[in-house]
Order: structure tokens, then C-alpha cells, then sequence
């Protein structure tokens, strides 16, 4: 689902950059700079596959648990009226993380989310543990609005 939020008409507050200088990573669902014109911020906790009744969605499937984090991002965006096209940044932890197995799926999942030239910027941290030790990927986002 692509900017829940977002009505024909409505203004993005912000915008994204990739310096032809720097590596390609839109190709992986992020941008390098992003910037927001607006009043508030909004932090978001790290967002996992948890479902409400504290199941996992997915478990061990690192694009399906990517999904649902996303999905609970967009859900903890709603409830203070924003939406993914609100998010400038991304920190993204990853329990042990594996470049090769593990980037193009978590790339795919984030280009469905994050729709090419609009993606926010991301750092991907690879960690030994979550809260929970079933978690693979938490998700955790910086937003602005007006």
C-alpha cells in the first residue's frame, strides 16, 4: 500500500535526493538525503512482525516479517494522522544480518512501501538480538508534518 494518507491534491512535505555521486540506493528502497518542511516531529518505536496479539507474522521469513513491520509502521503513522509519505528516516535492525540472503527481500518489501524517488533515507543495522528473540527486523521511523 502506497501513501494511505495522501489524497489527489495534497502536498507532500517532503522531498528526497540521490547525488549522481553517490551509490545508487534507490535500488534498495532508500534514498541518501531527505529533507521536510513542517512543525511536527514524530518519532516511531521499532515497528516488528508482531500482529496484536503479540503473534509473529512470518515468522522467520525475512520479507514477511518486513511486511508486517512496515504494515505496523503505517498503523502507528495513522493513529497521529500521517502516513508513510510523512517519514524522512528509517533505522533498520536486522538479527544477523546476511547481505546476501537478506537484502533483496527487505529491498523488495520497502520499494512496494516506498515507491521509487520517494523513499526515505535508511540506515540498516545488522544485530546479534531483538526484545524478543523470535524477532528478526524492528523497524523504527522519524516523520514531520505541518
Amino acid at each position: 500500500m502506497i501513501y494511505p494518507n495522501t489524497r489527489p491534491g495534497d502536498r507532500v512535505n517532503r522531498e528526497v535526493r540521490n547525488p549522481p555521486e553517490l551509490f545508487n540506493s534507490v535500488q534498495y528502497g532508500f534514498s541518501q538525503v531527505a529533507f521536510a518542511k513542517g512543525s511536527r516531529m514524530i518519532s516511531v518505536s521499532g515497528q516488528v512482525a508482531w500482529d496484536a496479539g503479540e503473534q509473529i507474522v512470518g515468522k522467520g521469513d525475512i520479507y514477511a516479517e518486513t511486511v508486517k513491520a512496515l504494515e505496523n509502521l503505517q498503523v502507528a503513522l495513522k493513529s497521529v494522522s500521517a502516513g508513510l509519505d510523512n517519514v524522512i528516516g528509517l533505522r533498520i535492525y536486522i538479527v544477523d544480518y546476511d547481505r546476501v540472503a537478506d537484502s533483496d527481500l527487505i529491498s523488495k518489501a520497502l520499494l512496494e512501501y516506498f515507491p521509487e524517488g520517494q523513499a526515505p533515507t535508511a540506515t540498516w543495522i545488522g544485530v546479534a538480538s531483538l526484545a524478543n528473540p523470535d524477532f528478526r527486523i524492528e523497524i523504527e521511523a522519524t516523520a514531520v508534518t505541518d
